[in-house]
Order: C-alpha cells, then structure tokens, then sequence
C-alpha cells in the first residue's frame, strides 16, 4: 500500500518513543521543573508498540527507529527489538534503529545485539567532562564512551555520534569530534541547533550553519559529498577524501528538507505526530484501546497521512531570508522528550 501525503511525500520512517523518561536533563531537550511525566498506565505497551508497526508497514514503512526520551531507561528494551524482528510482518527489509545517549549502553549492548539491533546512534555534544556536565546537567562523559566501545565489542554497525552543535558551547570541537570518530571508527552527525520544543531559549545567532561545519571539516579533512541515504535522510553525508570513513551534517535550519520528509512520529503515549515541530498529536492509543481493528487503525493513520501539509522548517527559514525573522508559535510545541528526535 502506498500513501502519500498533500505534498507527494510518502511514509517510509516510523520514529516511535518508548519513554518520555530520562536520566539526563540535556539544556536544549526538555525543561527541568514544567514537564508533567506521561503516567505509566498511558505509555504504549510492547505488544500496542508491534501492533502499530505492523500497520505502518503496510503504508511502505522500512526503518523503525526507537527514541525517548531515554529509550533504555524502558525496561527489557531488547525483548521489544527482538519482537519487532521476529513479528508476522518482518522480513529483510525491515531496520530497527535506535537513539540513546549512552548512559546505560555498556551493560545493554550484548542484550540488544542478540535482539537483533545493528545499528545505533549516540548523542554526545562534546568530549570535554565539564561541558558534557553543564549541557546534560547529570551525566557522565565516561559512561557515554564506555558505551560506544561496548556497542563496538558487540558487534554493531555502523555506530553514529549525533551532536548538536551551538555556537559559543561546543563550536570549537568540530574538529576534535570528527577526529574522534575517525579514530574509533565511527560516523558523526553534526546537527544544526533547533527551536525543538518550548524551553531551549533558540536564536538563530546560535546556530552554527551546515556551511559553516562543513567548510571547518573541510580544511582539515577534505570531504565529498555522498548526498542523503535513499534521497530522504536528514543527514547529508560526505566521505573523507583520504578514506577516513564518513560525516554527515543535517542542516534543519538553512538547508531545511521539508519536501523529502518521510517520517512519521509516535510519541510514548501513542499520538502520531507528522512533524517534529508539531503542536498537536493524533491519539492512536485510545483507538486501539477502544477496540478498533487492523483496518480501522490503518484507515485513521491513512487518513491522516494523506491530510499532511506541514513544512515548518521550510516556512521558518523563509522568513529568516526574507527579513521578517524567528516567528515563534502562538501554542506550544510538543516537547523533544516526549516526541523523541
């Protein structure tokens, strides 16, 4: 079944989150003292979780990405990965993902792995313990990294370091993350800084632009350019001319990728969201609680997809271009922790 939206963009990513819950406090993800935690009761069970990802595959749907939140603060995460694998509806094609900051990767990675995980990402904004500190508010630099080779050790690949790059925070360690990555064998994503959710404080001054990174990488590591995995990943990816493996830079803010958006969110307590800057959700959770069949299910996520018309970044950066500026929204956005990257 193929589905596409107001703007010709067809399904083909399905990001759900599995918690709202975190054990960091990143600055730019979530506030510390307004957020009300979803109640557990709320929170899609694994069995509603397979259910929901058997129906979007229908809609031509081929990578399911897990987010949080914290995703491996969810308890036996890896007995959901190895349930989305070895559902009625997996096949070869099918690639279960994950995003995580680490934290607790050291003592999962094995368990995940035997799950069938293969690929992860990880977010680390900087390699320096104070400012890894500051930014995370609660975690650990080492226990990140510890992480990271035992994800290495277990066997997955490829492993990707997201980090969101602010000016005047972590601007001055592009250089020494790609190094990194090139030395550990990793691939870095450098993420332009975005007005995700409602409590970051987002300025344009603030974001160091895609041209901006990769003209620093550049100097340093002459890259080409490899271009976007399937022509609709976020990330734009370029290879290292020397053969140092790869980087990508996704660049949300100047060089937004609205028109070749195939990704549809879930958030932990089950509203299907259509863009990452959305205000509302549509509750799927009450739909299959209610009783509501395969069909039916398919027929209210259809319904909405083929409704789509959001294009957020690319409405915001024309009117940065155009001189009217950053118009921030009359309602509130949903949350980062609830909607998961």
């Amino acid at each position: 079944m193929s589905t596409q939206d107001t703007l010709s963009r067809p399904m083909r990513d399905l990001r759900i989150s599995v918690t709202d819950r975190c054990n960091f406090r990143c600055t730019y993800c979530m506030p510390f003292d307004e957020y009300e935690w979803i109640e557990r009761n709320q929170v899609l069970s694994f069995e509603e979780i397979v259910r929901l990802a058997g129906v979007v595959r229908e809609f031509g749907v081929e990578k399911i990405r897990l987010t949080g939140g914290e995703p491996l603060v969810r308890r036996n995460l890896d007995k959901l990965i190895y349930q989305l694998h070895n559902s009625s509806y997996a096949t070869s094609s099918l690639d279960v993902t994950l995003t995580t900051n680490g934290a607790l990767l050291s003592e999962q990675a094995a368990s995940l792995y035997a799950a069938g995980l293969r690929r992860i990402n990880v977010s680390m904004d900087t390699l320096r313990e104070d400012r890894f500190k500051a930014i995370t508010q609660r975690g650990n630099l080492s226990e990140v990294q510890a992480g990271i080779q035992a994800a290495k050790r277990a066997g997955m690949k490829p492993i990707k370091v997201n980090a969101v790059i602010i000016r005047g925070t972590n601007d001055d360690e592009i250089l020494d993350l790609v190094r990194y990555a090139r030395e550990n064998g990793l691939e870095m994503r450098f993420i332009e800084y975005m007005d995700v959710g409602n409590a970051n404080a987002w300025s344009l001054e603030k974001t160091v632009t895609k041209r901006e990174i990769l003209d620093t990488i550049h100097a340093s590591f002459p890259l080409r350019e490899v271009g976007r995995d399937h022509g609709s990943a976020p990330a734009v990816d370029y290879e290292f001319l020397d053969g140092g493996g790869e980087v990508g830079i996704i660049g949300s803010v100047t060089e937004p990728f609205c028109s070749s958006c195939t990704r549809v969110r879930v958030t932990a307590d089950g509203k299907l969201v259509t863009c990452l800057f959305s205000e509302t959700g549509f509750d799927l959770r009450s739909v299959m609680r209610g009783g509501a069949t395969d069909d039916e299910l398919r027929a209210r996520i259809g319904a909405i997809w083929t409704g789509r018309s959001d294009r957020y970044s690319d409405v915001r950066w024309e009117n940065l271009k155009s001189g009217a500026g950053y118009q921030p929204r009359e309602h509130k956005k949903i949350e980062m922790i609830t909607l998961g990257g």
